[in-house]
């Protein structure tokens, strides 16, 4: 019984470590952890600046949402034309009363696990509001003014690797920015993603269907390559597999870089009988690409993607 313990225990062991050899691209969820508050100062971009005495608070996060709420917190003086006001008045009511004008600091003291010298660190933000300015370890990493799309910046010259790090966030929002309540904080996931010098970047591949029939569609994927100096595309190959909403594998493809490609790849497919995507049929097919260096896996980036017709036609609008 002992022998078969240690023998169940030995191959337990080879297959966790056959796993993390195969994790070439790591990401984590920056959830817990975070520390918050609504005062501002420039030192709270600083790794030294002591935060014990702030919000403890989990990502996604509103601010605004827990109040106080208030009428004074979106009164407007306008005219409305449209109600045939020609002078300006006292409005409220819009944004709810909730607090959400003013800034906000969000601060994570993280590990960075799989950092190294060589490798790519990007932090990916599905949601802030807004006004963003990044800083890690002290150092301002990036600046997205715009609140309502995700955005990421590149955490690699800043990362210290196998060190505690400490990421600050100085979000503001704007008196009479948005004409409806906007949201506030760091109210979508945050990630940390980890890739090998060779790798597809951040939103890197663009899948379309240029033909779509009953019986058959088409899909093209271009994947974009980010390559460490002294390399070109031509030293690679690309294996892409089509798989269906089930998971089943329908179509894949080992192609090698062309040179004539510069710094992407291009691949297509053929998706016999598909399932087209509708909002009554949300279908969603996979397209699992990875790139290899000679034997060597370098990335791997999976894309969902639906398979459908758009079109804009004069006097009968969009279908």
């Amino acid at each position: 019984m002992n022998t078969k313990r240690f023998l169940f225990a030995a191959l337990g062991a080879v297959c966790s470590f056959a796993f993390l050899q195969a994790q070439v691209r790591t990401e984590q969820t920056l959830e817990k952890g975070w520390k918050f508050t609504r005062e501002d100062n420039a030192e709270f971009a600083s790794p030294a600046y002591n935060d014990s005495k702030w919000q403890s608070v989990t990502v996604p996060h509103d601010w605004a949402v827990y109040g106080p709420f208030s009428i004074n917190n979106d009164k407007q003086e306008m005219a409305i034309t449209q109600d045939g006001q020609t002078e300006a008045m006292e409005h409220a009511g819009r944004t709810g009363g909730l607090p959400f004008v003013g800034t906000g600091w969000y601060r994570l003291n993280f590990d960075a696990p799989g950092f190294e010298k060589g490798k790519k660190a990007t932090l990916i933000f599905d949601g802030a509001m807004s006004h963003a300015r990044v800083y890690v370890n002290g150092q301002e990493a990036g600046y997205w003014p715009y609140g309502y799309n995700s955005f990421y910046v590149d955490a690699t010259p800043y990362l210290k690797p196998g060190e505690r790090n400490e990421l600050a966030v100085r979000l503001e929002n704007e008196r009479e920015s948005s004409r409806w309540y906007p949201g506030a904080g760091l109210y979508r996931n945050v990630h940390l993603v980890i890739n090998e010098d060779a790798h597809i970047p951040t939103w890197g591949t663009v899948v379309t269907t240029p033909v779509v029939k009953e019986n058959y569609a088409r899909v093209n994927v271009k994947t974009e390559f980010v390559m460490p100096e002294g390399k070109k595309v031509s030293d690679y190959r690309i294996v892409t597999t089509i798989l269906a909403p089930d998971g089943r594998r329908i179509s894949s493809e080992d192609k090698p870089g062309d040179k004539l490609d510069a710094t992407f790849f291009n691949q297509n497919f053929v998706v016999y009988n598909p399932s087209l995507w509708s909002p009554e049929n949300p279908a969603l097919y996979s397209a699992v690409t990875k790139i290899y260096d000679g034997e060597k896996l370098k990335d791997e980036y999976t894309t969902r993607f639906g398979i459908r017709t758009l079109e804009i036609v004069p006097d009968k609008a969009f279908s």
